[in-house]
C-alpha cells in the first residue's frame, strides 16, 4: 500500500509541473510581461513555502552562515529556469519550449561527468542518443514547423534546460542534511531575490495587483513551486530512486497534452512519437542501469 501511495504522490507532483506552461501562456495572452509573471510567481512561492515550513514546524538544524548563502544560490537556478523557460514561450509554442527544457535529462549526465568525474555508463550514452532522436521528431522539424521561429526562443529554451539541470545537480550537493522544507524555502528566497533584481524596473507595474495577473502568478507558483515539492516530499521516500525518476518524466506528456487541449496547440503524430522515444530512453537508462547492477551483483 505504501508503495502504491508513493507512486501516486510522485505522479501527481510531476503532473503538476506539466500545467505551468498553461498559466505562463495565459499570462502572456493577457498582455503581462515576462518580468511581471516571474515576480508574482516567485514572491507567491516565497510566501507559500515559508508559510508551510513555519506552520509545519520544520527544523532549522544544520543551517550555518556558510550554507545558507549556498542554498539560496542554488535556488537562483530555479529563478533562472523560470526566466528562460517562460521567456522561450514568448516566442515558441509551449510544446516546443517544454521539449527544449526537458533536455535537462542528458545535460544532467554531462554535469555529473564534468564536475563529479562520473563517466556515463554505456547504457546512459545509448539513452542520450535516443533522447536526441526523440527531440528531432518532437520538434516537428521534418514538417518544417520550426522554420521562421525566432532563434531567441530556442536559445532561451536550451538555457532553461541547462539551469534546471544545474539546479538538480547542486541541490543534491548543498546542505543535504538540512530539513527539506527549510531548504526549499531558502531556495525560494534566493530565486525571489534574483527575479526581483533582474526585473527591478517591472516591480511598480504589478501594482495594483490585477485579478488576471494574480491568477497567472499563483497558478505557476502553485503548480510549479508548491504542490510538486509537497507531493515529492511525501511520495519520493516510498519509491526507489530509479523508479521515481521514471515517474517524474510524466511531466513531459502532461505538459504537451495540456498545451494541446487547453492552449489548442496542434501536436502531430511525429511529435507524439518523439515524446514517446524520449520517455522510453529515460526508462531505458534507469531500468537498464539497475539491470546491469543486479547482473554484476549475482
Amino acid at each position: 500500500m505504501k508503495i502504491n501511495k508513493g507512486v501516486l504522490f510522485v505522479l501527481i507532483g510531476a503532473a503538476c509541473f506539466g500545467f505551468t506552461p498553461v498559466f505562463a501562456k495565459l499570462g502572456f495572452s493577457y498582455g503581462y510581461s515576462l518580468g511581471q509573471i516571474n515576480i508574482v510567481q516567485m514572491v507567491s512561492s516565497f510566501i507559500l513555502l515559508w508559510s508551510f515550513t513555519l506552520l509545519k514546524g520544520s527544523s532549522f538544524k544544520g543551517l550555518s552562515i556558510k550554507n545558507i548563502p549556498q542554498i539560496m544560490m542554488t535556488g537562483c537556478f530555479i529563478g533562472l529556469t523560470s526566466i528562460f523557460y517562460y521567456g522561450s514561450m514568448q516566442y515558441l509554442p509551449a510544446s516546443l519550449s517544454i521539449i527544449l527544457m526537458f533536455q535537462f535529462v542528458w545535460i544532467g549526465f554531462l554535469l555529473e561527468w564534468i564536475f563529479s568525474k562520473v563517466k556515463p555508463a554505456p547504457i546512459t550514452i545509448v539513452s542520450i542518443i535516443f533522447i536526441l532522436i526523440g527531440v528531432f521528431f518532437a520538434s516537428n522539424i521534418l514538417n518544417g514547423e520550426i522554420q521562421g521561429l525566432p532563434i531567441k526562443g530556442f536559445l532561451f529554451g536550451i538555457l532553461s534546460a541547462f539551469t534546471y539541470a544545474g539546479f538538480i545537480y547542486f541541490s543534491g550537493k548543498v546542505a543535504v542534511q538540512v530539513d527539506a522544507w527549510t531548504r526549499t524555502s531558502l531556495m525560494a528566497t534566493g530565486s525571489a531575490i534574483l527575479v526581483l533584481i533582474v526585473f527591478f524596473k517591472d516591480i511598480p507595474s504589478i501594482f495594483p495587483l490585477e485579478g488576471h495577473l494574480l491568477l497567472t502568478g499563483a497558478g505557476v507558483s502553485f503548480f510549479g513551486s508548491v504542490l510538486p515539492p509537497l507531493f515529492f516530499a511525501v511520495g519520493a521516500p516510498l519509491v526507489a530512486g530509479g523508479i521515481a525518476n521514471i515517474l517524474t518524466s510524466i511531466e513531459l506528456p502532461i505538459a504537451i497534452l495540456s498545451a494541446s487541449i487547453i492552449l489548442s496547440e496542434a501536436i502531430t503524430p511525429l511529435q507524439w512519437l518523439g515524446t514517446a522515444i524520449i520517455l522510453a530512453a529515460i526508462a531505458l537508462n534507469e531500468l537498464g542501469t539497475n539491470f546491469f547492477k543486479l547482473r554484476r551483483h549475482y
